[in-house]
């Protein structure tokens, strides 16, 4: 069995002020993906030193740094199936994950993507499409990552919930 934590939209600047649950669950994962907007180089940097195995493309808000050391997209095989990554920062809220096909080269089994901070987990016309969402809370929105996990041939996506979302007034000063 593999399991791929699945992460994205962190907006940080240092992988240190990633949440500490998501940093705890990219040390026990066999691979982590981002799927891009670290916003900063320490992030990919942390990344790459917690992970056994890390998969990082760039999105939108990630500054030359960062898209100098990472590409915008991926495409991995684990285990016999095919796993795209990326950002789509051309797809703004609501839009068609199957457009994302358009970006890769032959078939994937799986798409890993990021941009919209919406959690998504659902197959379609036999793809699996799994948004993380964003890993801090935030008003109205959850904290969530996502696990992919592949066991004999089978692909199972789960959205984790890292921290309830805090109304304005629950917010530390």
């Amino acid at each position: 069995m593999t399991r791929i934590l699945v992460i994205g939209d962190t907006h940080c600047r240092r992988w240190e002020d990633v949440h500490a649950e998501v940093r705890r669950l990219a040390a026990e994962a066999d691979i982590v993906v981002h799927c891009g907007d670290h916003t900063g180089l320490g992030v990919v940097e942390g990344l790459r030193r917690a992970a056994r195995k890390a998969v990082i493309v760039y999105g939108n808000s990630d500054h030359a740094e960062v898209r100098k050391e990472v590409p915008h997209q991926a495409v991995i095989e684990v285990d016999g199936k095919r796993i795209a990554v990326t950002h789509p920062s051309w797809g703004g809220p609501p839009f068609d994950p199957e457009l994302i096909l358009r970006d890769f080269e032959g078939p994937v089994d799986v798409v890993l993507f990021g941009h919209t901070h919406d959690p998504m987990n659902e197959v379609r016309n036999g793809v699996l499409y799994l948004n993380p969402g964003q890993p801090y809370s935030s008003f109205l929105t959850d904290a969530t990552a996502a696990v992919l996990t592949i066991e004999d041939g089978r692909l199972e996506g789960q959205i984790l919930l890292i921290e309830p979302w805090r109304r304005d007034s629950e917010r530390p000063a």
